[in-house]
């Protein structure tokens, strides 16, 4: 008897996280007729279990060390603070349903540019991500939105402002209605009240969240999802190319370590790029040594900037009210600034920020905020003991597709750690965003802010963090091929921002969907 051709697994495919790459495969494979299972180190949530705002910290931050048990993580590394989403639905749970498609640079630069023509070739799994995701158009611009229009008039770009494109099903608020998106497949659903507190969870059942539409469907076609369990390790059965299968070991993320493990034909890594990349170099040093030296390689942070300006004036417009962000300014064409809000109450955010002022050497950044309490006492002390801070509040988002890489090693401290790479490192001053920070103050009376660690460490806070196993031709240049498929293993797949293979410089969640429908369209029919 051939034993190779004789073991059995107990999955076709096991994927790692549940994210929008991690989603996009159990559903696509569930379809064509793979045994799938998922595993999600963080928890299921329902409407009722999310925080009415940011302060019930058990309810929204993870870090089960601490029995914070939310969905709203942040990693601290040395070049850079990530902040991301875990659950099952991933980052959808806490991020800002915006959905736009990259510009031309995206799909022309980058490891990946000479793989394909990718500007075409996605173009219609933008299309099938838009219809899953339920992408439309955000229909009523609120006090935060209307103040960034007319900044966009002011300098002459208001052409170049619009409405977002979000995952939210608007309908009439506060009403539940049949399934509005999957011939009544789907689950019911109710109108957005546009209270702002996306980013803390939708408690309405409005935001169109992936345990909504991709996990859901994959779970009625048989997929099976495990959540509250963590992936340690992952090794082949038999042959070093994996082609009979691997064993997937994990652990409780929540409580006892208790070991389980579980064999499968295929394996998707989709744990993000603070899931995926220290798993996948922690492998290549152990049981999966094939794995390119390029892992780890090729990380961006979109070259963004968030500055927070509170209001002060007497009587202030109320800034939670809207979506996450509900509009964004084209100010150039590498740079886009969107105006970002977290629902009433939600001001924990206060206590991490500090005066920003832009300086290369932190000695005169903080001489700089002394010299703001000389100047300007009145207006510090207003910010600081604000009533209704989330309402008074706006965060200015500042991305660009300028490009610069890090690489992520392990850490012998830290669980990782950054070097910088090519380019220049991440910035937390960037001109052109302090600049608007500055404009958007005086409309408001309010100075701008940053978090600690971008003014005390110079380092910035990015939400959208991506490569790591970026696409290349060989293992020389990159860790996955043009259709997500690992160098060097077989039935092994990256799905999730590490495969993001260039900088493009808006919010990358419709991004990572549609090259994951790209890929999983790649793969076969399972044979009867």
């Amino acid at each position: 008897m051939n034993y190779k051709k004789s073991i059995m697994t107990q999955y076709d495919y096991v994927i790692i996280g549940s994210g929008f790459g991690g989603s996009v495969s159990a559903l696509r494979l569930s379809e064509k007729g793979y045994k799938v299972l998922v595993i999600e180190k963080g928890k299921w949530f329902k409407s009722e279990d999310f925080p009415k705002t940011n302060w019930e910290l058990k309810k929204w931050l993870w870090e089960p060390k601490f029995r914070l048990r939310g969905f709203f993580k942040m990693t601290f590394l040395n070049h850079v603070t990530v902040l991301s989403g875990v659950g099952v639905g991933g980052g959808s749970l806490t991020y800002a349903n915006t959905l736009p498609i990259p510009k031309q640079n995206f799909f022309t630069t980058g490891s990946w540019a000479t793989l394909n023509n990718w500007e075409e070739k996605l173009k219609p799994y933008y299309q099938t991500a838009y219809k899953m995701l339920g992408a439309a158009k955000n229909p009523k611009l609120h006090a935060t939105d209307l103040t960034i229009q007319q900044i966009a008039k002011d300098i002459g770009k208001e052409g170049h402002f619009e409405a977002t494109k979000v995952a939210v099903y608007f309908g009439e608020a506060g009403r539940k209605v049949e399934d509005p998106y999957f011939n009544g497949k789907g689950p019911n659903r109710t109108g957005c009240t546009h209270c702002g507190a996306c980013m803390t969870g939708c408690r309405y059942n409005a935001k169109n969240t992936l345990d909504k539409n991709y996990l859901f469907l994959a779970q009625q076609l048989g997929a099976e999802i495990l959540a509250e369990k963590e992936v340690f390790n992952v090794s082949f059965l038999i042959s070093e190319d994996g082609s009979d299968g691997y064993k997937i070991e994990f652990k409780s993320s929540i409580g006892k370590k208790q070991l389980e493990s579980v064999t499968a034909k295929g394996v998707i890594f989709s744990g993000g790029v603070v899931g995926t990349v220290p798993l996948l170099l922690k492998l290549k040093e152990n049981s999966l040594p094939n794995l390119s030296d390029y892992v780890g390689k090729n990380i961006r942070t979109n070259n963004e900037s968030l500055i927070v300006v509170t209001s002060t004036v007497k009587n202030p417009k109320d800034y939670s009210k809207g979506l996450a962000i509900g509009s964004i300014l084209h100010s150039d064409e590498n740079s886009h600034l969107e105006p970002v809000r977290y629902g009433e109450g939600s001001s924990f955010f206060r206590l991490l920020t500090m005066p920003l002022v832009y300086h290369k050497y932190s000695l005169f950044r903080l001489l700089g905020i002394f010299g703001l309490v000389l100047k300007k006492p009145v207006i510090l002390l207003k910010t600081i003991f604000a009533n209704n801070y989330a309402k008074r509040s706006t965060v200015l988002l500042f991305m660009q597709t300028l490009d610069s890489t890090l690489r992520i090693k392990l850490g012998k401290i830290t669980k990782m750690k950054t070097e910088q790479e090519d380019g220049p490192k991440p910035k937390a001053f960037i001109p052109e965003a302090l600049n608007f920070g500055k404009i958007f103050g005086k409309k408001v009376k309010g100075i701008p802010y940053a978090n600690i660690t971008d003014v005390l460490l110079g380092t910035p806070t990015t939400a959208h963090i991506l490569g790591g196993a970026v696409m290349g031709e060989n293992t020389s240049n990159g860790v996955i091929d043009k259709h997500c498929k690992v160098f060097g293993y077989k039935n092994m797949l990256v799905c999730d921002g590490s495969m993001i293979s260039a900088n493009p410089g808006v919010n990358p969640s419709l991004s990572i969907t549609a090259i994951a429908e790209y890929a999983m369209d790649k793969i076969p029919n399972k044979e009867s």
